[in-house]
């Protein structure tokens, strides 16, 4: 990774006439839009089917791809939907997303799609089938299995023989649920379909994508489903214990996170299949692969199943070294990056210098009065990549509005800048200049918006992972503002 520059835009947070981002025409307008920005990278959140919540970072599967995300107006033009279909969409507000609008609408879309395109299409999905067997038949099976128990978390199933994976009893539904597995897995087909082609057109445009890579699945996955040997749960499929977060200054009780832990064990002895498996499907959509909470690998908050807070958990010893030795000698031509913010202990540093992953740092992370900072600029190194903020911060507007007088006063002061000068660009520039082989802004902080425009607040439900932006938000003025700082700092492409 050369010195460079990118853009954090969500998927889901691009314009669209149907209420949520996806990968048609507004998708490759923000790529012509890198490009004219001087950018090299666009990173974006999780692509995985989301349920409860609508996190990115609670996928359905590790592998499948976000049905919200197939765009419609590149269905009526494969003939698989008529215009007149999608007449009675309507968007409340263009800046949100109504995720129980988008859940109802969708997926009746979709079955139409599927009943006029399973024939037209049918050895090009053939083929698709063929090619992805390996994850698509389970996760089909799976999301056939949740629809036909009213879509509740497959440990409440009532036939007690689906839940435990009978073999004879996964035949039966295979059977009975052919049709759904055969629509769910043409769902698939038409997500990769649109996704390669937009990746495609990035390479033409020499746009490399940053793909996120939760370290965690959650318990209501395919992913558990199909390998309960791989977690820690008990004879019944049920969890023993799960991740949280410990309690800190901010969070008394700690963080409930809630995901099955790895049985690390059973892993090893499989020479860990699973991650393997895992980490190549990501690495064939990204050219950058972030490993999201990476000091996981070294030590690990377990909390007892059960628990409604995370005050009873304790640390545990992570595979460290010898599981990310075995990624790194298994992908030796995929590029890393590990997010290692939060508690950082020696033994954390030392696994993210032995693994030689560039980590992150944070600009407003930077900025304590009180003390020193490793996330201050003057600390930083090479080999690390910069942000203002991320996904789970506040806007910079946001972040300046909340923070305490003198820690803002101790920014201005560090910055050498007057109460007058726009702060979200003079932090901007500082991120540009600083020696991290790679600076990420987000969207949000180039259109300068305040917390109305906040992805996600982690610990709160609600409110998170719904904001996106407007149609011509952004254009070729602040693609050439941002364009200058580029060449200043010398991250051109």
């Amino acid at each position: 990774m050369k010195r460079s520059s990118g853009i954090l835009c969500p998927i889901s947070s691009l314009p669209s006439n149907y209420g949520i981002g996806t990968l048609g025409k507004e998708a490759y307008k923000f790529i012509d839009f890198l490009v004219k920005a001087n950018q090299t990278y666009w990173q974006v959140l999780p692509i995985g089917p989301t349920g409860y919540g609508d996190s990115p970072y609670q996928s359905f599967s590790s592998f499948a791809g976000n049905p919200y995300f197939i765009d419609l107006d590149e269905l009526v033009k494969d003939g698989l939907l008529s215009k007149k279909d999608l007449k009675d969409l309507k968007v409340e507000n263009e800046n949100y997303i109504n995720y129980g609008d988008i859940y109802n609408t969708r997926f009746p879309l979709l079955l139409k799609a599927y009943h006029n395109g399973k024939d037209k299409f049918a050895e090009e999905f053939g083929e698709f089938k063929n090619n992805n067997a390996k994850w698509l038949n389970e996760y089909s099976l799976f999301m056939a299995l949740k629809k036909h128990f009213d879509n509740k978390c497959w440990i409440n199933w009532e036939d007690e023989n689906a839940r435990l994976r009978r073999e004879d009893t996964l035949n039966y539904y295979r059977d009975l649920l052919s049709e759904d597995i055969e629509y769910y897995s043409f769902i698939q087909f038409l997500f990769f379909r649109q996704f390669e082609a937009l990746k495609a057109y990035a390479k033409e445009k020499e746009i490399q994508i940053i793909g996120d890579l939760p370290i965690y699945v959650p318990l209501d996955s395919c992913d558990v489903w199909a390998n309960p040997e791989c977690f820690e749960l008990n004879d019944q499929n049920i969890p023993t214990a799960v991740a949280g977060v410990p309690p800190d200054y901010f969070t008394p009780e700690g963080q409930l996170w809630g995901n099955p832990l790895y049985n690390w064990e059973y892993m090893k002895t499989t020479g860990y299949k699973w991650w393997i498996d895992r980490v190549e499907a990501t690495a064939k959509l990204f050219d950058v692969v972030r490993i999201d909470h990476f000091r996981g690998f070294d030590s690990y908050w377990s909390v007892p199943y059960g628990d409604t807070t995370a005050i009873n958990g304790h640390w545990v010893t992570g595979p460290g070294m010898e599981f990310v030795g075995v990624l790194k000698n298994w992908f030796h031509d995929v590029e890393f990056v590990a997010e290692d913010l939060g508690y950082h202990t020696e033994s954390v540093q030392k696994l993210l210098d032995d693994s030689t992953f560039p980590g992150m740092k944070v600009l407003q992370f930077g900025f304590d009065s009180r003390e020193p900072s490793n996330h201050a600029p003057h600390n930083y190194t090479e080999n690390s990549i910069c942000y203002v903020g991320t996904h789970d911060n506040s806007t910079c507007m946001g972040w300046k509005k909340a923070i305490k007088k003198s820690d803002l006063d101790f920014v201005y002061k560090y910055l050498n800048l007057h109460k007058e000068d726009n702060l979200v660009w003079s932090l901007t520039r500082t991120g540009m200049m600083s020696v991290s082989k790679l600076f990420v802004g987000c969207i949000w902080d180039y259109f300068e918006l305040d917390d109305s425009a906040r992805i996600n607040a982690p610990g709160s439900l609600g409110n998170n992972w719904k904001w996106r932006m407007s149609k011509n938000q952004y254009d070729n003025k602040l693609a050439k503002q941002i364009a200058e700082l580029v060449k200043m700092y010398e991250r051109g492409r």
